[in-house]
């Protein structure tokens, strides 16, 4: 492996022209035929073998031209203080505001809520719902405006009035803000690293490349592979972030081996066979986790997993190709000020802050390593509560319409309006499908915890009934949990009596049957990524210890950050600080995401790290001089790595949406942990203890093992390698040191 990604970086270095121009030519054929594809589509969210689901496909079926998931509004009007919106003037207001909300081209009803009887007991609010013909994705910016201004006309005449429901939702997400904030942060810290303006950009720049190739790659695929417009979000995030972290360590092997002499082109080989080599082996670890994804069963998820996967791909071989070849145009562009002026580049000395840290670990293991573990345990605790769900309007901020009309709800027709059930009664089987499904209403009527059920409507055919169930607590307390649960364990007496089956789905039961089914496939997930990193990791390292020390030390990181998740956005704790007005239970997806992103970039610090280590343990150093060195070479750059990554998820804690805050917050702490508790503490403390057993390998399992040098063992028994490389660049020749 070292040998061969030596060969590609040497030739990349001198056909740097060839290089360029082939990933130009890349980026502008992929750009050319994202330009070209018909626009992707918004694909509808689906999770197949779930109750909600198979609702949802069975009301498309038996309702045809309706749509099952089409998108609604809720329009609340609060009458002004004291008075009710049944006296006259509110009365003709809201009627003709209802008139208004009905007339818009997509708009399948607008049903009064004087007609319906949605008013509160106290007489001083009432709901209109405006369903449309499409989803919330398909409705168009004119079907939004005509709401708007719907609204703002009722508001005129006095009244109160806020609008919730699918229909004001958009899928725009983060505006670039938080990307703009990351990269800002990473040029910084790249310059302070690097202390050179092209050593900073050179990382920027062929990320940027990546992206672009992979996110145009996307849009060309979109239409034929059915991706959604939401699939390259992941992609772009991950793409970014390890296209800068593979090109840092790539530019700073190459800048280490200039300091020891080394002729540019030669310089660029080694960093590329050993760098590289570690850069390869770093990108299959953040693919196993990325493709992974598929073992949840989410058909969305999949499609975002293998995309973020492609981008990590292609950022790799940018790392392998691009980068040499940029270093080639500019050889010394990338080294310090000093080393440019003068002509000589020193080595860096052994007592950089790398290497006193190391040796305060190395002098104190049984300490760090128990304060280490002791403190991210604790933190990990509050992970025992967890409660999966999805935060709807009610984690919105008061600024929102959304968040107000969810409030004026609650507080006029109680909590279970914002979150009722839909009920689907199929009576294909049944010798009267109508008194099936009026007995089945009734049943289900009388069950504790339910505020009321709506009249059942049937299709056409007359065999298909569907009404709402309103629970009496709101969509995201476990009594609603338990009572979706409760109806569902009392279906089989209520269809032996009636002939007639049914089912429960609408939103809030969707989400409760998402959670428990990411809770189920989290384990399976993390069994099959963990296990494959383990045995890839074995073949990197040659050791039985340290890639279970990896995988431990990852938990550890993971459910520490899932601890203060919990406390922040379930507990509350500190949740102010945050911006966070509203606690609930933790986005269902989010142990997810954090375990498939964390784990990669884990994995990429973890090699990166322990790889140097393990090549100066093959050339001959004791175990612990081992640990030195790698702290030497690599700590300075891990610890940039990290902080690039830690700023460009802590930027989306600025966002207003509180699932993107949860996001960024979980995803910064768990880098923030991993990074500098497990592999800058806890890593050099048990690789002291064990000493030589860390690097054990039972000698069955080493003949059985490939052997993929990625410490470029074979690179340093080459005769030339005992002399620094001759090269024919012009710049003037290093001095050795």
């Amino acid at each position: 492996m070292a040998t061969f990604l030596y060969r590609v970086g040497r030739l990349a270095f001198r056909r740097r022209w060839y290089v360029a121009l082939v990933w130009a030519a890349v980026l502008a054929a992929v750009g050319l035929g994202a330009l070209k594809a018909p626009g992707a589509a918004d694909e509808e969210f689906s999770m197949p073998g779930i109750e909600s689901q198979k609702a949802f496909d069975l009301m498309e079926e038996r309702f045809p031209g309706a749509t099952a998931d089409g998108a609604t509004a809720r329009v609340v009007f609060i009458a002004p203080g004291g008075e009710k919106v049944t006296a006259a003037g509110n009365k003709q207001a809201i009627e003709k505001a209802v008139t208004g909300l009905g007339d818009g081209t997509q708009v399948a009803s607008a049903v009064d809520p004087f007609r319906a009887k949605t008013i509160s007991k106290d007489g001083s609010t009432a709901f209109a719902t405006v369903t449309y013909k499409v989803g919330a994705n398909d409705l168009t910016d004119a079907s939004r405006t005509h709401l708007e201004r719907a609204i703002d006309q009722a508001r005129d005449s006095g009244l109160t009035v806020e609008a919730g429901g699918t229909a004001l939702e958009s899928n725009a997400g983060p505006g670039g803000t938080a990307e703009v904030i990351g990269v800002a942060i990473a040029a910084v810290v790249l310059l302070v690293t690097f202390g050179s303006l092209a050593a900073a950009g050179l990382p920027l720049l062929t990320a940027l490349v990546g992206v672009g190739v992979s996110m145009a790659t996307i849009l060309a695929l979109s239409s034929a592979l059915g991706l959604s417009t939401t699939t390259g979000t992941l992609a772009m995030m991950l793409g970014l972030a390890v296209g800068i972290d593979y090109a840092l360590f790539v530019v700073s092997r190459y800048r280490e081996e200039r300091a020891k002499g080394r002729a540019p082109q030669e310089a660029a080989g080694l960093a590329a066979g050993t760098a590289g080599s570690a850069v390869v082996f770093a990108g299959l670890t953040v693919v196993i986790a990325l493709a992974g994804l598929a073992v949840v069963g989410i058909p969305m998820l999949t499609k975002m997993g293998l995309a973020a996967a492609g981008a990590v791909v292609v950022a790799v071989l940018i790392a392998l190709t691009l980068v040499p070849a940029l270093l080639g145009f500019w050889p010394n562009a990338v080294l310090t000020r000093r080393a440019r002026k003068s002509g000589r580049i020193e080595e860096s000395g052994a007592g950089n802050g790398g290497t006193r840290w190391a040796r305060f670990v190395l002098r104190r293991p049984i300490p760090v390593l128990l304060l280490g573990v002791v403190g991210l345990g604790a933190l990990a605790l509050p992970a025992a509560g967890l409660q999966l769900g999805m935060p709807g309007d009610e984690a919105k901020p008061v600024s929102t319409t959304e968040r107000r009309a969810y409030d004026a709800l609650a507080e006029g027709f109680g909590p279970g309006f914002n979150g009722p059930l839909t009920v689907i009664v199929d009576g294909k089987g049944a010798a009267d499908p109508k008194g099936a499904a009026d007995e089945i209403a009734e049943e289900i009527g009388a069950s504790k915890g339910v505020l009321s059920v709506s009249p059942a409507r049937f299709n056409d055919a007359g065999d298909t009934a569907v009404f709402s169930v309103v629970p009496s607590t709101a969509p995201t307390d476990e009594k609603t949990k338990n009572l979706v649960t409760t109806i569902r364990d009392e279906r089989s007496g209520i269809e032996s009596g009636t002939g007639a089956s049914y089912e429960v789905t609408g939103t809030t039961a969707m989400n409760i049957d998402i959670a428990q089914k990411v809770q189920a496939a989290l384990i399976p997930y993390l069994t099959v990524v963990v296990g494959l990193a383990i045995v890839l990791l074995l073949v990197v390292f040659r050791s039985l210890l340290v890639p279970l020390k990896a995988a431990l030390g990852f938990l550890l990181s993971v459910l520490a950050s899932l601890g203060v998740v919990v406390v922040v956005f379930q507990q509350g704790h500190g949740a102010e600080l945050l911006g966070v007005e509203q606690t609930g239970p933790i986005m269902s997806l989010m142990p997810i995401f954090l375990v498939g992103i964390v784990f990669g970039l884990a994995m990429d610090y973890e090699v990166f790290l322990v790889s140097r280590m393990r090549e100066a343990y093959v050339h001959g150093e004791s175990p612990a001089r081992a640990v030195t060195s790698g702290f030497r070479h690599s700590a300075r750059v891990v610890v940039a790595a990290a902080l690039i990554m830690i700023a460009v998820f802590a930027g989306f804690i600025g966002e207003s949406d509180s699932m993107i805050k949860m996001i960024g917050f979980g995803l910064a702490s768990a880098v923030l942990f991993d990074a500098f508790v497990v592999r800058m503490a806890i890593v050099p403390a048990v690789l002291a203890l064990l000493g030589h057993k860390a690097w054990w390998l039972p000698k069955w399992l080493d003949r059985v093992l490939p052997r993929v040098d990625v410490e470029g063992e074979a690179l340093a028994r080459r005769p030339e390698a005992r002399e620094p490389a001759a090269d024919t660049a012009p710049e003037p020749e290093p001095a050795r040191t």
